[in-house]
């Protein structure tokens, strides 16, 4: 039974791997092929299967009067409301979890848990219920087709993933700490900032790392929300897909717009185990 287990638990690890990986090794190769590598027979090996060439790279930086796409701006674009937002986003989320988890709110029929749930609903109402309201306000401010108009609404689409992750992380933080440090002299800033925060950081980071994704990968409103002035990179990657679609070049791109949540998550991956998140409270 044991040696069935081991034998059933390695396959699959084994088929998961493969599911996972061979989607990057496709993008890879294709990258790397032209017109005629792509569209002649089934190739996956360079040099054995097919020639291969940087086309499909250097399309990515050319300007569009010679023949490219230039997604350097678009790419630039996406890391600065991406960055913007989530740090914003981060930074009032704490704020906002630390006060649901220490202080009691009351207003009628509204308590913490109400309030909670209801930044956690703005992650669950459909994106296109918000698409009108977003597109109206930004164009009333003059900040729509602009990257502070998305900073601003991806503020509002990330600030609840933070909540939603500190209010539970902060939940885990014993309330003797705050105590102990008031005892200490500190007040109740000194005690958030000094000795809550610091225990609190594997939580930040996970936060960020989905705030992170969540901004990066948004394709809706980063679509319904710019024009001509901005675009971001998801917007630029699907606008490669013509009448004949580029493999080479739209590997290549999805490759470049997946390396930073790969570094990402290589950077976080160990504070994402249970034992890291306990471990901080000690």
């Amino acid at each position: 039974m044991e040696k069935l287990y081991k034998f059933l638990k390695y396959t699959f690890i084994i088929l998961w791997t493969v599911f996972i990986v061979a989607p990057f090794l496709w993008a890879i190769s294709t990258s790397f092929k032209d017109f005629q590598s792509v569209n002649s027979k089934v190739t996956y090996i360079p040099w054995l299967d097919f020639e291969p060439t940087l086309e499909g790279w250097r399309v990515l930086v050319k300007s569009p009067a010679r023949g490219g796409v230039d997604i350097v701006e678009p790419y630039f674009n996406s890391l600065f409301v991406t960055c913007t937002a989530s740090l914003i986003s981060i930074v009032l989320g704490t704020l906002a979890a630390y006060a649901l988890s220490r202080f009691t709110f009351k207003a009628g029929f509204v308590r913490n848990n109400d309030i909670t749930f209801f930044f956690i609903s703005q992650r669950i109402m459909p994106p296109i219920v918000l698409s009108i309201p977003f597109f109206i306000f930004l164009s009333t401010i003059g900040l729509l087709d602009s990257l502070i108009g998305l900073v601003v609404v991806y503020i509002v689409l990330l600030m609840p993933i933070a909540v939603w992750i500190m209010v539970d992380f902060f939940n885990r933080v014993p309330k003797e700490l705050d105590e102990t440090a008031l005892i200490d002299g500190c007040n109740p800033y000194q005690a958030f900032y000094k000795v809550v925060l610091p225990n609190s950081i594997p939580g930040l980071i996970v936060a960020g790392m989905f705030c992170i994704i969540f901004g990066w990968i948004d394709f809706f409103f980063a679509f319904i929300l710019t024009f001509t002035e901005v675009q971001l990179l998801p917007v630029k990657v699907v606008a490669l897909n013509s009448s004949i679609t580029p493999w080479w070049s739209l590997s290549a791109s999805a490759l470049i717009s997946v390396a930073p949540l790969i570094i990402v998550a290589f950077v976080v991956e160990r504070y994402l185990s249970k034992g890291n998140l306990s471990g901080a409270l000690k």
